[in-house]
Order: C-alpha cells, then sequence, then structure tokens
C-alpha cells in the first residue's frame, strides 16, 4: 500500500488536462507510441469533437522511481466545465491528492478556485503546477504569484511543466510520489469500497468503478451493495487500464472495477458502498453530496410507442452520468415523456446529443425551466413544472421561486457589469470578498 498514490487532476475547461494525462501515459509507457492519440483518455466521440471533458476517467499507470521502487498511480483525469463538476465531485472522493492545473497563459479562472475549494474541503494535498509554460504567452511569474497567493504554496512547490512538449514530466511524478499520501487502511479488515462511477455494456451488464478504504475483495466473492442491500457474486474484478484488465484481487488503497452480471441499472448507485455479504462492515462511506440540478426541460420521444424505450435509454445513461435526473411526465401535445433534470445548458445540450448517437433516441425537447411551489388558501403546496399545472389565481394564495446561492468569481475589471446584471434580474448581493490584493 505505502507504493500506491491515488490522485486526480482538476483544472478550469481548456488549460490543458487531457494533454497533460497524455504526457503522463507516455512517460510511464501505460499506452504504446502506436495506440496514442491525442485526448488519449476521453473515448466519446463527443470529446473529441469539442475538445471537452465529458467523463471522468480512471487508470492505472507505473512509475519506477529514482529510489528504485515501483509505484502505482491511480490517476482521475476530470472535467473542466462547470456543468460537469459532479463528475470531479465523485472523483476527488476517491483521492488523497490533486494535480491543480492552472494555464500559464490565462491565469487562475472561475472553475480553477471551484475545484480547488472542493479538494480541500477533501483534505486533499495539492500539486499546483502551471501548464503551457513553452508558449510565448505565458506569464510564469505573474501566473506563479496567483498560485502562490491562491494556496499559500512557496514559489518552489509550483511545478513548470508542458502538456505538450512533455516539459516538467519527470518533477511532476516525483512530486507524486514524494507529496502525496499513499493511501490509508487496513486489509485485514471488513471489505469498505466506494462507488465513484458506472457505465453499462450490454454485453455484460452494469460495470461499477470502486475505490477500496478498506479490506480485500477477490474474484468470487459474495458481495453487498450496502444501501441497496442486494447482494452479488463478483464474477470480475480488476484494475482500469486503457481496457480492463482482470486481478483475482485488490485490496485497500486500490482503485478498480466489479462485475456482477447486474442488469438492472437500477440496483447499483454511485456513491455506495461495497462490502462482503458475510462479513459485512458496520457503516456505509460518507461519500460524497447528493447532485442538485439546476435547469429542467421536458424529453419526449417522437413515436408514443418509444416511450419505454426512451426510459432504458435514460435508466443506462444515468448510470454513466450520474448527475441526470429525471421522472415522468405526460403534456397534452407532446404525450408521455420525462421531466429531467440538468447541471446547466451544456450538460442538457450533451444528454440530447448521446441520447441520439449511442442509443439512436431521436427526442423533442421542451424549453428548459425551472419549478415553482403554488401555495391555495389553506396553505397546501403543489408543484408546479409547467404554466399548464399552475391554478387559476383566485385559488392561490402565493407562488415561491427558486433562488440560488451563486458565488460569482471574477476579475475586479468585471464587477461593475456583474453587480448590474445582478441587479436587473432581481439579485440580492449579500457580500463582496477580495481574493487578491490587487
Amino acid at each position: 500500500m505505502k507504493n500506491i498514490r491515488n490522485f486526480c487532476v482538476i483544472a478550469h475547461i481548456d488549460h490543458g488536462k487531457s494533454t497533460l494525462s497524455d504526457r503522463l501515459l507516455e512517460y510511464t509507457k501505460t499506452i504504446s507510441e502506436r495506440e496514442m492519440q491525442a485526448q488519449a483518455l476521453d473515448d466519446m466521440d463527443l470529446e473529441r469533437e469539442r475538445g471537452i471533458t465529458i467523463k471522468s476517467h480512471a487508470i492505472q499507470m507505473y512509475y519506477h522511481h529514482k529510489d528504485g521502487q515501483m509505484y502505482t498511480f491511480n490517476m482521475i483525469d476530470t472535467p473542466g466545465h462547470v456543468d460537469f463538476s459532479y463528475e470531479v465531485s465523485r472523483s476527488i472522493a476517491a483521492c488523497e491528492g490533486a494535480l491543480l492545473l492552472v494555464d500559464a497563459s490565462q491565469g487562475i479562472q472561475a472553475q480553477t478556485i471551484s475545484n480547488l475549494y472542493l479538494a480541500i474541503e477533501h483534505d486533499l494535498e495539492i500539486i499546483p503546477v502551471l501548464n503551457k509554460v513553452d508558449m510565448e504567452s505565458a506569464m510564469i511569474d505573474e501566473v506563479s504569484d496567483q498560485v502562490i497567493e491562491l494556496i499559500g504554496c512557496k514559489k518552489e512547490e509550483i511545478i513548470l511543466a508542458s502538456g505538450k512538449t512533455g516539459i516538467g514530466i519527470e518533477s511532476l511524478m516525483e512530486a507524486i510520489v514524494d507529496r502525496i499520501p499513499a493511501p490509508k487502511g487496513n486489509p485485514e479488515a471488513p471489505l469498505q469500497a466506494l462507488i465513484f462511477d458506472s457505465m453499462f455494456n450490454s454485453f455484460r451488464g452494469v460495470i461499477a468503478y470502486y475505490r477500496i478504504l478498506n479490506g480485500t475483495i477477490r474474484k468470487g466473492d459474495k458481495v453487498r451493495f450496502f444501501n441497496t442491500g442486494k447482494h452479488y457474486e463478483a464474477d470480475e474484478i480488476g484494475i482500469l487500464q486503457m481496457q480492463q484488465i482482470p486481478k483475482d484481487a485488490l485490496s485497500a488503497g486500490n482503485v478498480g472495477y466489479i462485475i456482477t452480471g447486474i442488469k438492472e441499472s437500477k440496483e447499483i448507485k454511485v456513491g455506495d458502498t461495497i462490502t462482503h455479504h458475510d462479513s459485512p462492515c458496520s457503516e456505509a462511506i460518507h461519500g460524497f453530496e447528493e447532485v442538485k440540478p439546476m435547469v429542467f426541460a421536458g424529453i419526449y420521444p417522437i413515436e408514443n410507442e418509444d416511450f419505454e424505450d426512451l426510459r432504458d435509454s435514460l435508466e443506462k445513461l444515468q448510470l454513466n452520468d450520474a448527475s441526470l435526473v429525471f421522472e415522468p411526465e405526460s403534456s397534452i401535445a407532446l404525450g408521455f415523456g420525462f421531466r429531467c433534470g440538468f447541471l446547466g445548458m451544456l450538460h442538457l445540450e450533451i444528454i440530447q446529443e448521446r441520447l441520439s448517437r449511442e442509443f439512436d433516441q431521436e427526442v423533442i425537447t421542451t424549453v428548459p425551466n425551472v419549478s415553482y411551489f403554488s401555495y391555495d388558501h389553506k396553505g397546501v403546496k403543489t408543484l408546479i413544472n409547467t404554466p399548464n399545472d399552475l391554478p387559476d389565481p383566485t385559488l392561490f394564495s402565493k407562488v415561491e421561486e427558486p433562488y440560488i446561492r451563486a458565488q460569482v468569481i471574477t476579475k475586479p475589471e468585471y464587477i461593475g457589469s456583474i453587480m448590474t446584471l445582478c441587479m436587473e434580474k432581481r439579485g440580492i448581493l449579500t457580500k463582496q470578498h477580495y481574493l487578491t490584493k490587487g
């Protein structure tokens, strides 16, 4: 266990996480030169086309340190866009350290700070990395000062790197070994493994990805999912590389996958704990918080008879994207469909595109909106999803709309415009706080 390091890569969108991950894969020879391609871990066509990461990707690498020892790195490459921040929170729950990537030509941006706060909340060891230092527009000293001010590190702790040319990869590898703590846990204790992701394979059923905190899991073990209470046999367990590599046993500190032949997506929940059926652990792992959707829209099949197919597709997609929530609804004009909750407009667009590409589901999406509560004169509360649900004005005493408590991180020159925008949208400004001296 002392030679295992679990870490994730966090950054703002377009700061070069996937490119830096490519260099780490090359350096550790996890992927051969022949198989190497840009954004190697982004296996969705959509991710490649748009140049963004949508899904977190876990992969195991091996590194020969100069002390002569072999280290196992479990790395999770995370998305940078705010609409996929739930992926980041799940990845952070499975790690002891994080590489905080900052683009030397753009400096610290909003999602850098937001993801950093998530990592600090989970008490992760932060390794600051300045990426793209080979670019002419790189402001190395200026951005280093921003990083020092943000996380309070020393200048020599910041690693200068380039995902494009491979500068600084050796020092980054050494920093991962030296600075990120080895996982704690007892391989002899009752099994406790946190499910941080899952996916559906049409031949093998549901595949769950987990991080073992305590205990050991072996092929053929009878396992139980703590929150659903259901038990299964571990048909196959293994580690995650470019392909899934089967193993006979995995113990505390490791990251791996399990196939139990589950075909029903409802039977597995991201955030659940896997334990042994005969000698279960005493309590579930407290993982990450539940997702809270921000934007709601109706998704309806073009043909009414495709309703059940659409339900199956959404359930399978939910396995792969735990931040998607949906419930059945009906409309006079469109028939039966689902009211879905998303984390933002890009998330909605990506889900629509994935339904079409991965499941051949052509759908009609209604205009995104949010839900309201109406109260009648007796104080009875009703959920209002569409304008049609709103009762006659004489029958209700008040209507409540959702408010969010938002934290806006911006440069000083934009404060005036943002305050004006907030006022126009009936926002209430509670306090201002300057992160930097400038």
